[in-house]
């Protein structure tokens, strides 16, 4: 469970966050929606450690423990993910070992003393690899270098169905897919959910990927806080009205 209480969160003198509430379970999928600047996005990245960032109130907890005050790399190894809208290049260093190596940091901190070795490894990453629909050429490629835009987002779903995480947070994982590699991603989201039972959080402008996703929770965020929830239908409902009237009947 990830459980937020009150989170607020400034970058520099701007106030973004001013009071978020949520609670995710594992085998739930939460859609956050909203204007542009609203701070879905924020939200990931604070939840995550982005160190741009400042808490000023509240309380992260992830079955119980606070996380806010953890490094990001002991928030992965809790079982928190964040598949990144701008999924970064990183030169040298193949998609295939970066994987590995996270792969077993994430068990040793898990208490496992088996590490996984490349010769185990292989056949689950070409499974993944195969699932989202890639060449396994990219098993051997530096991270993100020279991926087109889809490339990278499916990268991050491969990422996440092989290190299993509990909590998923998919931020804009949609934008800049055309409709078969939206397809391909959201196979790619729906299988690992079904494996794993992992809790879900996308942030996502469009109805279009709940198309192929459905959600338990619908929330609608503006103004750094999430101001109204519902069901697969509140989704509907803003593809088809926008968010003008909501945004006037709430204050």
């Amino acid at each position: 469970m990830l459980e937020i209480k009150n989170l607020h969160a400034n970058i520099g003198d701007l106030k973004i966050l001013n009071g978020i509430n949520l609670t995710i379970h594992s085998g739930e999928i939460h859609a956050i929606m909203g204007p542009n600047g609203s701070g879905k996005s924020t939200l990931c990245n604070v939840l995550m450690g982005h160190p741009k960032y400042e808490v000023t109130k509240g309380s992260a907890k992830f079955n119980g423990k606070e996380i806010l005050s953890l490094e990001p790399n002991e928030r992965a190894n809790l079982g928190l993910f964040l598949g990144f809208q701008h999924p970064l290049e990183i030169s040298g260093v193949s998609l295939g070992n970066f994987l590995r190596l996270a792969k077993n940091l994430n068990l040793k901190a898990a208490g496992e003393t088996k590490q996984i070795s490349p010769m185990e490894f292989m056949p689950m990453l070409k499974k993944t690899i195969g699932l989202l629909k890639m060449d396994e050429k990219f098993i051997t490629r530096s991270v993100n270098e020279g991926f087109s835009g889809g490339e990278k987002k499916r990268a991050e779903i491969v990422q996440m169905a092989l290190l299993e995480p509990k909590i998923a947070m998919l931020d804009e994982i949609d934008s800049g897919l055309d409709i078969d590699a939206l397809k391909i991603v959201a196979k790619g989201i729906t299988e690992t959910f079904k494996k794993t039972g992992l809790g879900v959080l996308l942030i996502t402008h469009y109805q279009r990927l709940l198309n192929y996703i459905t959600p338990d929770f619908v929330h609608v965020m503006a103004k750094g806080k999430i101001i109204l929830s519902g069901d697969k239908k509140l989704a509907h409902k803003l593809e088809k009205n926008g968010y003008e009237d909501i945004l006037k009947n709430t204050k």
